[in-house]
């Protein structure tokens, strides 16, 4: 059985990729998650629309991070013309999070319990 030495362990320094860690920045940040979901279960949707499936998130929150996920190129702001109707809706790049967001609704099934979640969320 070989034995680690010290400088073995400052030789092998543990990183993460930053493009994992710009995803986490994006997607782990309050709201950011919920909102993704929301428009790939429901499509385009209205800022009131949102607003109302997203009750806790205050509209100075959603409407900040609406741009965030903008800049992100996660959503894009539809308007149409002659009308002051405005959707927000996910670009592919937001639409490819689909698979991500299925892996995390299975996880959460397994082994997250629903009653404890709904506690921590009334509270």
């Amino acid at each position: 059985m070989a034995t680690k030495t010290v400088s073995d362990c400052q030789q092998r320094q543990f990183s993460l990729c930053p493009k994992f860690q710009k995803t986490f920045m994006i997607l782990g940040k309050k709201w950011n998650g919920l909102i993704v979901d929301v428009l790939l279960e429901d499509g385009d949707q209205r800022f009131k629309d949102l607003a109302q499936k997203i009750p806790k998130c205050s509209d100075r929150v959603l409407v900040e991070r609406l741009k965030e996920l903008e800049q992100e190129n996660i959503v894009t702001r539809k308007t149409y013309p002659n009308s002051s109707l405005i959707k927000y809706g996910l670009t592919q790049q937001g639409q490819d999070l689909d698979q991500v967001m299925t892996a995390v609704h299975g996880w959460a099934d397994q082994w997250l319990d629903v009653s404890t979640c709904v506690e921590e969320l009334t509270h």
